[in-house]
């Protein structure tokens, strides 16, 4: 757990007997996950994440066949540690991040955490099912952010059904403490934005995700009760895209619904499937 308290990393239970290793809002009492290593793979009970001798951190069976383990640049790690933005860090000897989170995102961005050329955030595949789903948004090699329909259970690339257009070298997309969500452009200058909301971290815990669904939205709950808001995550006004309905239009995959249903907007603006 970090100094603050907002945030914890361990083990999660999902469903019955499954283990997530995952970070999560630990104040609130939904325990939201912002960040999982085994969301493919669940565990049983008596598996373990540990620090090795060797400066090795992995997840391994009881058994000890490993899991998962965070790729390191050679050095050796002298501790770990959770920083009160929500980001696990791996330490070396010389005071230097080795592995972060923060640079290995699952489908969920935090205000300060920046998303580099080549790397995505997959959706999971439903609200209580962690593992990989529908739906990537790519801060692409080229600059280009783009949201993907994917070839399910393949995280392959089928559909572009949003894209900012932009292909230049050392783009980022940067998620400000002030909650803002843009593209930055290589001259260190805002490009354009991805969310044009404003929601400030002091008052609020925020989070971005790729739904399950397939849009882009960002959700904030009040830190007290004194806010006179509602105490759940709210999704703010603007989304990424605005009707998943009428962007998604490729001929191959299930689009934001199900297979063989129309899909229009509920009253919460989120995709319903119909068969009639």
């Amino acid at each position: 757990m970090v100094p603050s308290g907002d945030f914890a990393f361990g083990f999660q239970l999902v469903g019955i007997e499954g283990l997530l290793l995952a970070i999560w809002f630990n104040k609130i009492p939904e325990k939201t996950v912002v960040w999982s290593a085994n969301r493919d793979n669940l565990m049983r009970s008596r598996s373990r994440v540990q620090l090795t001798s060797d400066g090795d951190f992995m997840l391994s069976h009881p058994k000890g066949e490993q899991i998962w383990k965070a790729y390191l640049k050679g050095s050796r790690v002298a501790y770990a540690a959770m920083l009160d933005t929500g980001n696990f860090v791996l330490v070396g000897h010389n005071s230097t991040y080795l592995w972060q989170s923060f640079s290995h995102p699952t489908d969920t961005i935090l205000p300060t955490q920046i998303l580099d050329l080549n790397t995505n955030l997959s959706a999971r595949f439903s609200q209580m099912n962690y593992s990989s789903g529908r739906f990537m948004f790519a801060m692409q090699a080229d600059g280009n952010l783009v949201v993907y329909t994917t070839d399910f259970p393949v995280q392959t690339n089928i559909y572009a059904y949003c894209a900012t257009n932009t292909v230049a070298s050392r783009f980022q997309v940067i998620y400000n403490e002030s909650g803002d969500i843009y593209l930055m452009g290589n001259n260190r200058r805002k490009l354009n934005d991805v969310l044009s909301n404003k929601a400030p971290v002091g008052e609020l815990y925020q989070r971005a995700i790729i739904d399950y669904d397939g849009v882009f939205r960002q959700y904030v709950y009040p830190k007290s009760a004194g806010s006179g808001a509602p105490m759940a995550w709210s999704p703010l006004s603007t989304f990424l895209p605005k009707n998943i309905c009428t962007r998604i239009t490729a001929s191959t995959g299930s689009g934001a619904c199900v297979f063989n249903s129309y899909c229009i907007l509920g009253d919460d603006k989120r995709p319903v499937g119909s068969t009639q």
